[in-house]
């Protein structure tokens, strides 16, 4: 019996700096990581941030126009006939609905903006990440999220961010 419980005890104790030594064949990688700590993937949300910053400029300008011209017909209203007051409210308010439609355009159209780089940024990092993948002679990375418990060596998170940097730099090369 003891000789068993010495057993399972070096056991215990050889098998996590056996697995960590060696290099696991299954990989781990933290992809909003990559995607915030990379040059590539900062420059590309600088890039869409001064995008939303120019559109809110641009929202805050129309919304003040609206508020003046609002402001107008409020002060108008009381020279003004209910027919004639009723034909400019409804006319004003339709115009603010085509504002506002058009302000929801263009904020879908950044958010597609951004799926569409954060895809291509992941294509372009495929391949880097494959590579260490077959260099550890790994057979699948599996993303962090998913990851309930694993060996430190098994995440190369860190690695990737470096050969991005190196090879892609800001992706605008």
């Amino acid at each position: 019996m003891r000789l068993l419980a010495a057993i399972l005890f070096w056991l215990a104790l050889a098998l996590p700096s056996a697995a960590q030594q060696s290099s696991p064949s299954v990989l781990i990688i933290d992809s909003d990581r990559l995607y915030t700590e990379t040059l590539y993937g900062r420059r590309i949300e600088a890039d869409l941030a001064e995008q939303v910053s120019a559109v809110q400029a641009e929202n805050d300008r129309i919304a003040e126009t609206l508020r003046a011209e609002e402001l107008d017909l409020t002060e108008r209203r009381p020279t003004m006939t209910p027919e004639a007051f009723r034909a400019e409210a409804e006319a004003f308010d339709e115009k603010v609905q085509e504002v506002r439609s058009a302000r929801d355009a263009k904020t879908v159209e950044l958010q597609v903006m951004r799926a569409d780089a954060r895809s291509r940024f992941e294509d372009q990092v495929q391949g880097i990440v494959a590579n260490i993948m077959l260099e550890r002679g790994a057979s699948i990375v599996l993303e962090q999220r998913n990851v309930v418990l694993s060996v430190r060596t098994a995440n190369i998170t860190d690695d990737v961010i470096v050969r991005v940097d190196a090879q892609l730099g800001d992706g605008s090369r």
